[in-house]
């Protein structure tokens, strides 16, 4: 496959890997980094390593033009969520992401798509006016919310949250220090059936082709974005995360909305 881009995703068996596989794995040269392996993949494209060991996932980057890390502990799969313990985030999203990321440095990776979170902002939905959004109480046709930006003040509430923004900032340092783009998707609600979660999941969801159509645009975006920070959630009547930016710099136009589901 010589005109093809190799992309190498951890985490591919994930709620988000398995969301963007069937969009992404004709249009690039897919290998997989997991503990266990992964089906449907060629075995020479099949690694298995533990992200918390740098020794044993450095050979999966050879080669490897764009990374795209979902592997994480506390997503939709994960057996405590979001509230995942301490050492589990602290092995798998704080040792495991730099692992990732010098890895793909020593291997000459000329791009890294993060897989952040939108939790890393969630605490503003305990504030006026998105607790009332969120709760029914407020029409936004009616009302004006003030949309949460890539600027605005994070506002963590769990373990997980903070591990997602390190990788953030990680990411921002070693953009600036090596030969690298970084590329942080906070993604939304992505969840196995591509359908939205009743309550704030209607808010924050995003679909499979939405996650799908961000990643391959950040994968395919110009050399010279070195580093940035972008939104994942589709077009939600109840949304009060931004889209604006990655527009504007990425050309991401949603197609879906949790409405439509």
């Amino acid at each position: 496959m010589p005109n093809k881009k190799k992309v190498l995703v951890t985490g591919l068996s994930g709620a988000v890997g398995q969301a963007i596989n069937g969009f992404i794995k004709d249009r690039y040269e897919i290998s997989s980094l997991s503990r266990n392996g992964v089906k449907n993949i060629p075995n020479q494209n099949n690694h298995k390593g533990d992200i918390g060991s740098l020794d044993s996932i450095i050979q999966a980057f050879d080669g490897v033009d764009t990374v795209v890390h979902l592997a994480a502990d506390g997503g939709v799969r994960s057996i405590n969520g979001m509230n995942a313990d301490w050492n589990s985030i602290l092995q798998s999203n704080i040792i495991g992401t730099h692992n990732v990321f010098e890895a793909s440095v020593r291997a000459g990776v000329k791009r890294i798509i993060f897989a952040s979170s939108g939790s890393t902002i969630m605490g503003y939905e305990t504030m006026y006016p998105y607790s009332e959004l969120l709760s029914g109480k407020i029409d936004p046709k009616k009302n004006s919310i003030p949309i949460i930006t890539h600027e605005s003040e994070p506002q963590p509430r769990s373990f997980y949250s903070v591990s997602k923004l390190f990788g953030e900032d990680l990411g921002r340092m070693y953009s600036a220090v090596h030969d690298i783009s970084i590329i942080c998707i906070r993604i939304g609600g992505c969840s196995l059936d591509g359908k939205p979660s009743p309550g704030r999941g209607k808010s924050i969801f995003v679909s499979h082709r939405d996650i799908a159509q961000l990643i391959i645009k950040s994968i395919e975006a110009p050399k010279s974005l070195k580093f940035d920070i972008f939104f994942g959630v589709s077009n939600n009547k109840l949304r009060y995360r931004d889209l604006i930016h990655s527009k504007e710099v990425l050309g991401y136009i949603p197609q879906d909305s949790a409405e439509k589901f």
